[in-house]
């Protein structure tokens, strides 16, 4: 059985393959609202995984609806070493189509750029890599699934209910999101998107001031409000980041509306807002106030599971020459969906890098190696160790 030497001096050999895997990849459009570019870019996506590590056991394909469809892939251990891990990878991004005609990706020393390479695209490079290293190399593995959706950046709508069912069915979830400043990330905030929608009652603003209501004055107080249960110490924030309202400067506004984003670091929290939420309402009687939306994503808390999962990984990493850090988000991620599921996940396995959603996005050339080693060690530490039955006996307990 090869060594986690062996493994690092084949990884850093194939240096220019995962480039070239990255810059094919990223040269894939898949913006989120694009679902024709998304069908072609999940069509490559599944081709190319197939040319790395060979078929699938098995395959799902979900349709996402307005939204990119969802695939399963499943590639059973060998061995048969281990319990199921399933790994969460997005294909969409936040880039327009067209992006690419004035932002190539572009390779400059250790410094890879592009649309989507950082969020989250070389997170799958680095998995499928660290797949082909223990098949080249005899490294054992536990069972994987592959769950590769289209909609992460909008919410996962379609993918939310194909993540749970697939999640459940094994013991420990990976997220190959990007990592948050080389640190893995075992704990997220949940996050909550609302509408606060208020109508007013038009008049002349001139010619009858007491007449009437202002949708406008009704909301700016309801955005003083809101504003104010924002709570940083216990992990919540809330902000209004868009306000709509009115329609001439000399009428009273008739409507008005304000999207609120909130994020929470526990489901008391989560209580407390839902609470202040049904508890707004307008001062002038002749307006009205109704408010909508949902909590998007669950926290995902720091269970005992994901710290025994985390402290896995840190002696891989520990093996391998580096240090390994954990964090704490405000960002979610699908994994919110598996803890909340009492699933332990460890998330940021991805790149080392910055810039998610900007133009400035890049990852560490270096540190996809480093990570795919990390990756490939963690598998088979997971398919050697007894953190494999630990896992597999807290999901006999759900």
């Amino acid at each position: 059985m090869s060594t986690l030497e062996d493994l690092q001096t084949w990884v850093g050999q194939k240096r220019s393959d995962m480039v070239g895997d990255l810059t094919a990849y990223v040269s894939q459009e898949t913006p989120s609202d694009d679902k024709a570019l998304l069908q072609s870019g999940l069509g490559w996506v599944e081709s190319w995984v197939q040319s790395r590590i060979g078929a699938p056991a098995s395959r799902r394909r979900v349709d996402g609806g307005e939204w990119g469809d969802t695939l399963v892939l499943d590639y059973p251990s060998e061995t048969g070493a281990g319990g199921w891990i399933t790994a969460l990878c997005h294909y969409d991004t936040v880039w327009s189509a067209g992006t690419l005609q004035n932002w190539q990706p572009t390779v400059d020393g250790d410094r890879f750029t592009g649309p989507g390479a950082f969020d989250m695209k070389a997170g799958l490079v680095q998995l499928v890599w660290a797949v082909k290293a223990a098949q080249e190399l005899g490294l054992p593995r536990p069972h994987l699934r592959l769950v590769l959706n289209g909609d992460e950046e909008v919410g996962s709508p379609a993918s939310r209910p194909v993540i749970e069912a697939e999640t459940i069915r094994g013991d420990a979830v990976l997220v190959f999101e990007a990592s948050a400043g080389g640190a893995l990330k075992t704990a997220r905030k949940g996050v909550g998107i609302f509408q606060v929608h208020v109508t007013g009652q038009e008049a002349h603003a001139g010619l009858d001031p007491e007449v009437g209501a202002s949708a406008i004055d009704e909301i700016a107080r309801v955005i003083i409000e809101l504003h104010g249960k924002t709570d940083v110490a216990k992990g919540t924030t809330v902000n209004v980041g868009l306000v709509r309202g009115g329609t001439r400067t000399n009428v009273k506004a008739g409507s008005a509306s304000a999207e609120v984003d909130v994020r929470v670091s526990s489901e008391t929290e989560a209580r407390r807002i839902d609470e202040a939420l049904d508890g707004l309402n307008v001062q002038n009687t002749n307006a009205s106030l109704r408010v909508s939306g949902e909590w998007n994503r669950p926290v995902m808390t720091r269970s005992e599971q994901t710290a025994r999962l985390f402290a896995e990984a840190e002696q891989v990493a520990e093996r391998l020459g580096f240090a390994l850090a954990e964090t704490s988000v405000g960002g979610a991620s699908d994994g919110n969906f598996a803890a909340a599921l009492g699933l332990p996940v460890l998330d940021g396995l991805g790149a080392v890098g910055d810039g998610a959603h900007a133009r400035n996005e890049w990852i560490s050339i270096a540190g996809m190696l480093e990570r795919t080693c990390l990756a490939a060690g963690l598998l088979a530490s997971l398919a050697q160790s007894s953190q494999g039955s630990r896992l597999n006996a807290a999901t006999v307990s759900r």
